[in-house]
């Protein structure tokens, strides 16, 4: 996987985001105009993983930077069903908690402490897109700056959606049919 030129992407409420991911060089970041600027660094050492745009999902080798300030990030391991790809931030300085988790093949949903805020679609390569949700119902919440900045970068470090468990497996199985 090559470099990635900064990727501009026109969000529907934040305007213009900023996304840069450098997979060779394990960094990530995510600004815009009212946007915090989120980073996420790989550690130089780190064993990189192809299919993970950010090398790696283990959360010892990376860390996550709000405004400079360091945050929680616990990327899971990610393996047979979509909930093992969710990727979550414990925010101490918003105290709160973002998870993004695939719920579609393509597509992943950001939530704030179990309010949905949008879902996500990322191909990988720093070319993310978002839908928010309005706010309007008990489940759902407006998204700020803040969550939208955050929300680009865990869909821009790990790319979302994921196939459902049955696929998966019977992938397994047809690959040790002879």
């Amino acid at each position: 996987m090559d470099p990635v030129v900064p990727t501009p992407v026109a969000d529907q409420l934040f305007g213009q985001v900023q996304i840069e991911l450098d997979h060779e060089g394990g960094t990530l970041r995510v600004s815009g105009e009212g946007l915090p600027t989120v980073e996420i660094r790989r550690s130089p050492d780190t064993e990189v993983a192809t299919h993970v745009p950010i090398g790696t999902r283990g959360p010892a080798r990376l860390t996550l930077l709000v405004d400079g300030v360091e945050e929680t990030l616990r990327p899971a391991k990610g393996f047979l069903s979509r909930r093992s790809y969710r990727v979550e931030v414990v925010s101490a300085t918003r105290d709160c908690r973002y998870v993004l988790v695939p719920n579609s093949s393509d597509t992943s949903r950001l939530r704030r402490d179990k309010r949905r805020l949008g879902v996500f679609t990322s191909t990988g390569d720093g070319k993310d897109s978002a839908v928010w949700e309005n706010g309007e119902r008990r489940s759902t919440a407006a998204p700020e700056p803040y969550d939208a900045a955050v929300g680009y970068a865990l869909a821009a470090a790990y790319g979302t959606g994921a196939e459902p468990m049955w696929h998966e497996a019977l992938d397994a199985v047809t690959e040790l049919w002879p």
